[in-house]
């Protein structure tokens, strides 16, 4: 009785789990054994396409017929050995060496000149199919990828919503993956240390496991989390319509400190409260925490031939607690006298009220024009791109050339498209003078009741420097808090008590210009200084 291999192929792992073509074609082979008292001595199994060349199976089972471990294969079609030319040849040539090919589903005979044509003319159909596939799954692929469609399974962070659909963000991953994002980009964390608190905290890869550190680079590398789809084999990108879950902003800052254009110190051992906050009066370097005596914090500064500094952390402690103290509106600092004046004050933030009432009501017209000029600016791009298209179209640019700008396009727009957003759903200006309001009367019950990291962002929202000379504290303010506490001084004895409302206002129209540089610097990077100025610039 002749001996063979039975070979079974499906073309995807996901197939030949949750399949049953595999079972089916080794009944098939079976049952044809059988009838024609074939014995099969061995199986070989697949789940890989079989226009794909090389295939290790396949491979390792063709160099067993050549060497005589069996008489020939049995397989249940022609296009589960080959559909690709290269393959069928390989089959061919085991005919020539008189090895027997057989099918369990076209019964041909192949040892006779008709049966070898059929077979190489359904061996070519077969090759012909695929390539049509291919090219048809490839017009599918880039189709969705031009409606703004990822058409495959979403990175971490987002979930699938099924063929045809956007992807959304995940509840419960997605605000894990922005904080990854935000957490490298302040430059204090690589990625083994990153990674150890995003486990802690919960981030999983897609299959619920542990993310590896492949996996975490991969994910700050992916810019479908500001919007935009770049396929890696290509290098092509695309705009996605699916909701953003970092700015653009954000993930430049994640690509600079990756790339070493920003440095950054590592987390250290001991977190002390003003850690990399203090730096040395007199040669600039940043005060080195150090605990004495088990429970006793000082800064001293550590370059050599530096003048020695030292200041106690309980100082600093205090000097911080008065500060903030001094800088509630209104309030002179506990222990001064009060005297009959002081009830004015009362209507000094009342007039504060009514003045950020007023620029509430017109700084409605700046937000609407300011959002009229970058959707002007977004439409700009949109015909540039329309432009580039129609010139590759032409054969007026080669495709790399149109790669190169389409990227740039697609990152400008983006760009542009988290301004609108910032300014559509961001603070106004007086939204942000509430807020230096609020913080000026908060910061010193904020600062005495928080905790160490809340201390510090009482500390850095409002200071700009804190230094020590030898062991005097020399703190500067951020404006308009500097401003603020400059105007606290005592009027009791004013002789015109109307100078009360000329400072007001002095102190309002500081309030104000603070608040514009603020939204102003949150919302316009270098690169888009101001939609206005863009807008001359492209014209």
């Amino acid at each position: 009785m002749k001996r063979y291999f039975g070979y079974v192929r499906v073309s995807t792992q996901r197939q030949g789990v949750h399949g049953v073509s595999l079972q089916e074609q080794r009944a098939a082979i079976d049952a044809y054994a059988k009838r024609n008292n074939l014995s099969i001595i061995g199986w070989y199994e697949e789940r890989e396409t079989a226009a794909k060349q090389g295939r290790n199976v396949f491979a390792k089972m063709l160099k067993e017929l050549i060497a005589d471990k069996a008489d020939g294969i049995i397989l249940h079609k022609i296009d589960r050995g080959a559909r690709n030319l290269r393959d069928w040849a390989d089959l061919a040539e085991l005919i020539d060496r008189k090895k027997e090919v057989r099918f369990a589903h076209d019964d041909l005979d192949l040892s006779s000149r008709g049966g070898r044509l059929s077979a190489d003319i359904q061996a070519v159909v077969a090759a012909d199919f695929i390539r049509n596939l291919r090219e048809e799954t490839r017009k599918g692929f880039y189709g969705r990828l031009k409606q703004g469609l990822y058409p495959i399974q979403a990175p971490n962070g987002y979930r699938d919503m099924g063929r045809g659909k956007l992807k959304e963000i995940d509840a419960v991953q997605g605000p894990l993956v922005r904080q990854a994002f935000e957490l490298y980009s302040t430059g204090e964390w690589n990625f083994e240390t990153l990674l150890a608190e995003m486990t802690h905290r919960g981030l999983r890869s897609r299959r619920g496991t542990a993310l590896s550190l492949n996996g975490l680079s991969v994910m700050l590398n992916n810019p479908f989390y500001m919007g935009l789809i770049h396929i890696r084999r290509t290098g092509e990108l695309f705009e996605g319509k699916h909701v953003p879950l970092i700015t653009k902003k954000l993930y430049d800052r994640v690509q600079a400190v990756m790339r070493g254009r920003r440095t950054g110190a590592m987390p250290l051992r001991h977190d002390f409260l003003f850690r990399r906050m203090l730096t040395c009066g007199h040669c600039g370097s940043v005060l080195v925490g150090e605990r004495h005596k088990g429970r006793y914090v000082y800064y001293r500064c550590h370059r050599a031939g530096c003048k020695v500094t030292t200041v106690p952390e309980v100082t600093m402690d205090n000097t911080f607690k008065a500060l903030f103290s001094a800088l509630r509106l209104g309030m002179r600092g506990r222990g001064d006298e009060i005297c009959d004046g002081d009830v004015g004050e009362i209507g000094e933030m009342r007039d504060f009220r009514d003045m950020v009432e007023d620029i509430r009501v017109r700084s409605g017209d700046e937000r609407a024009r300011r959002e009229s000029a970058l959707r002007l600016l977004i439409t700009q791009c949109e015909e540039r791109l329309a432009r580039l298209t129609d010139a590759l179209i032409d054969n007026l640019i080669d495709k790399p050339t149109f790669e190169a700008r389409k990227t740039q396009l697609l990152d400008e727009k983006r760009g542009y498209a988290d301004q609108l957003e910032e300014t559509a759903n961001g603070p106004s200006v007086a939204d942000v003078i509430d807020e230096f309001l609020e913080l000026a009367n908060t910061a010193e019950h904020s600062y005495e009741t928080g905790n160490v990291p809340e201390k510090r962002d009482v500390v850095a929202a409002i200071t700009s420097n804190s230094s020590v000379r030898g062991k005097e504290p020399a703190i500067t303010l951020k404006s308009p808090y500097r401003e603020m506490l400059e105007m606290q001084n005592p009027r009791c004895c004013d002789a015109e008590r109307g100078h009360s409302r000329i400072d007001t206002q002095a102190l309002f129209d500081i309030l104000m210009k603070a608040a514009k540089e603020k939204i102003g610097k949150h919302q316009f990077t270098d690169e888009h200084t101001s939609p206005q100025a863009n807008i001359a610039e492209a014209a």
